[in-house]
């Protein structure tokens, strides 16, 4: 199964990378919708689209407004937003006011379920996250293989068991260690916090995403550091695939 990064910028975009959006196009699933989700309507291989927002943040969810024309124009059948109620809530208030986008696409809002089935035999579950206003992580298993998509939260170790032995897991890195008091300001992950959670969780691979758009250098976390801690760490980049 591939995994499209689309955007893996945190805050604002800059010009090396978009605001947060992974796609898997054999199943439509999607996790948030950043600036980058203008990208999905190049990569859709299925009728459906089965959208999972962490929370409400704008990097997260101002590319909902970007697939009016694809919806419009029967580019798919039927696209579902999932999050918490309070997040769906914000979308329908604030980022399709009137006064701000007056056409609001035909997306299914749905609150999530404790599980949510999925394409191909597979079942999402979620778990709250420390984050202001809240966030929350996503884990996908299916027969054989298993993923988790965390962001927008501080690395503290209180969702390691609900990571436990996924073999992929993509995980925000928004700062390096060096600025680790922004981090605990603003609600975000460093680098060896993240590190110590993937090795603590035993999950087979990591995945960073989601970086300080002040740093658009290629290692803008300090991947050495990760790798002393769990050596199958990666950095994630924008049109980045990855099978897993």
């Amino acid at each position: 199964m591939r995994v499209h990064f689309l955007g893996t910028g945190g805050y604002h975009p800059n010009e090396r990378r978009h605001t947060a959006c992974i796609m898997l196009p054999e199943t439509g699933v999607i996790f948030d919708a950043g600036t980058s989700f203008f990208r999905v309507a190049g990569r859709l291989a299925t009728r459906e689209l089965h959208i999972f927002l962490s929370h409400a943040h704008l990097d997260h969810i101002a590319g909902l407004t970007n697939f009016l024309v694809p919806m419009s124009s029967g580019m798919v059948d039927k696209v579902c937003l999932y999050s918490a109620a309070e997040y769906l809530d914000a979308v329908k208030t604030h980022l399709f006011a009137t006064a701000v986008f007056p056409v609001l696409p035909g997306y299914e809002f749905r609150i999530l379920d404790d599980c949510v089935p999925l394409p191909a035999m597979g079942v999402l579950t979620h778990c709250p996250l420390n984050h202001p206003g809240g966030s929350l992580g996503y884990r996908l298993d299916w027969p054989g293989k298993s993923l988790a998509y965390i962001t927008d939260t501080v690395a503290d170790g209180s969702y390691t068991n609900f990571l436990r032995g996924v073999d992929l897991l993509i995980h925000e890195c928004n700062f390096p260690d060096e600025s680790v008091v922004w981090a605990d300001k603003t609600g975000h992950s460093y680098t060896s916090a993240v590190a110590r959670v993937a090795r603590d969780a035993g999950v087979k691979r990591l995945v960073l995403t989601h970086f300080d758009p002040r740093h658009p250098e290629d290692d803008p976390i300090g991947l050495e550091l990760a790798r002393s801690i769990f050596p199958a760490t990666e950095l994630s980049h924008d049109l980045m695939e990855i099978e897993f």
